[in-house]
């Protein structure tokens, strides 16, 4: 009788051990339990916004994949439908221009940020600028380019192009002005030396130590500078809201504000 018992108990117990190999190969690992968040950013946040996600990071978070553009090239990719989770613009203009199309959670969304721009110089440069109404900037540039961020779409070019209007010397360089895709890039030519002066945010030019600041141009000569972020409508990401709301925290704003940015 035992041998004739003997095949069914090895039967059943070769199930078991089948089944719960399937159930294993089927299970999710326990790291992919957890996806950082897509968080598409103003180039100018490449420093503090990194300096974020460490932090958050540390607390035991799934790292956030952080990519930097234009706040004008994010937003058109995202209403493209990019995959992304967050997304902090440079401006409230590109912010509302997905709004307007449904693609942000909108009460999710907080202007979190404020900023200054600047005209830099190479560090070696002498130049030094006194900005006021009708203030002599073509000669300045002694024949160079004005580098700035396109401004007929990125934040930074926008607000230099209405100060440089409202102060009454746009007509002056308007046709000597190097377009960059973005404010890095235009801080890259002055950086470079391919470019006398450009016009940055003050966060940028603390960045780069091969540059130094020119002028400063007084924040009534344009729309005031605020970043928003907002979670974008598509995310399913849980981790999405629980980062977002780190940053827009005491301790996120702290970070920020090492950085040089203003906080609301």
């Amino acid at each position: 009788m035992e041998p004739a018992l003997l095949f069914p108990f090895r039967h059943v117990r070769h199930c078991l051990v089948l089944c719960i190999l399937l159930l294993a190969a089927l299970a999710p690992p326990a790291h992919a339990q957890a996806r950082g968040p897509l968080v598409l950013a103003a180039a100018s946040l490449q420093e503090a916004l990194t300096a974020a996600a460490d932090s958050w990071t540390k607390k035991g978070h799934p790292r956030p994949v952080l990519s930097f553009a234009a706040s004008s090239a994010l937003a058109r990719q995202i209403a493209a439908k990019a995959p992304a989770d967050l997304f902090f613009s440079a401006d409230q203009e590109w912010m509302d221009y997905l709004a307007g199309r449904n693609l942000i959670v909108s009460a999710t969304r907080v202007d979190l940020l404020t900023n200054r721009l600047v005209f830099v110089a190479p560090v070696r440069s002498r130049v030094s600028l006194v900005v006021r109404p009708a203030f002599p900037l073509a000669e300045a540039l002694g024949g160079g380019r004005l580098a700035l961020a396109d401004p007929d779409a990125v934040p930074a070019g926008r607000y230099a192009k209405e100060a440089l209007t409202r102060l009454k010397v746009w007509p002056s360089v308007e046709g000597n002005i190097a377009r960059a895709e973005n404010v890095r890039a235009a801080l890259a030519l002055v950086s470079r030396g391919a470019a006398p002066l450009g016009i940055v945010y003050a966060t940028d030019a603390r960045a780069d130590s091969s540059v130094r600041v020119a002028g400063w141009i007084p924040a009534n000569a344009h729309e005031p500078i605020v970043y928003p972020v907002a979670r974008l409508a598509a995310s399913s990401n849980p981790e999405a809201e629980s980062f977002r709301r780190f940053i827009v925290s005491a301790e996120g704003k702290a970070i920020f504000r090492q950085y040089g940015f203003g906080t609301r």
